[in-house]
């Protein structure tokens, strides 16, 4: 557990901050990030559309940093239709090439056709019983316990498993590294660093 901030000892691993707390060092950075780690990241979510939406966002943020997408995250659910995945489904030409002109997201291309048919792939995976229960099916039986980032994976075998189901089932940019991401937002694995504050906050692992 974190050392008291009083003693003047520190956690190895994390960065303790001015309210006293000790976070994983990426989400140290006071405001849009600091904010994101503490409410959000790790923290299971329910339904298809919240699903589909970090799916989204993962596959958009390849190759990018997080932050960037996450100050688009406003901009990315107004012109994909808050993720809903029947009327992205539905996204055709026009739509990619209204998206593609618009400053406000991430204009790739082979990205922005991925969603629409990610979108299309999910509608079909309802009948397997949908998207949410098909990614939390890859969950392992344990989970990193990091002392460092150092110590974090990028991928994992459940992660290079759902990839590979993902793509037999037509979805795209899902690739290992981009699915363990996803599995760490979701809380479907705890990469926070061992000593964070938030460490077992998404109620899945014990510690």
């Amino acid at each position: 557990m974190p050392a008291d901030p009083a003693s003047g000892n520190t956690t190895p691993g994390t960065v303790l901050g001015d309210d006293g707390l000790h976070r994983t060092p990426w989400g140290a950075t006071p405001g849009m990030m600091q904010d994101y780690y503490d409410t959000e990241w790790g923290i299971p979510v329910s339904g298809e559309f919240a699903h589909f939406e970090r799916l989204c966002l993962e596959g958009f943020q390849a190759g990018l940093s997080w932050a960037t997408i996450l100050r688009k995250r406003d901009a990315f659910r107004e012109v994909f239709a808050d993720f809903d995945v029947d009327a992205v489904s539905t996204f055709g030409p026009d739509d990619v090439e209204r998206l593609m002109g618009d400053a406000r997201i991430v204009r790739n291309r082979a990205k922005i056709e991925a969603t629409i048919t990610n979108a299309q792939a999910t509608i079909a995976l309802r009948e397997a019983g949908g998207l949410e229960a098909f990614l939390w099916s890859f969950k392992p039986t344990d989970t990193p316990r990091p002392q460092t980032m150092a110590d974090v994976p990028t991928t994992s075998p459940e992660s290079v498993a759902l990839s590979k189901a993902l793509r037999k089932k037509g979805f795209r940019f899902v690739g290992p590294t981009t699915m363990f991401a996803l599995m760490e937002a979701l809380g479907i694995v705890d990469t926070h660093v061992v000593g964070s504050h938030r460490r077992g906050a998404s109620g899945i692992w014990a510690d």
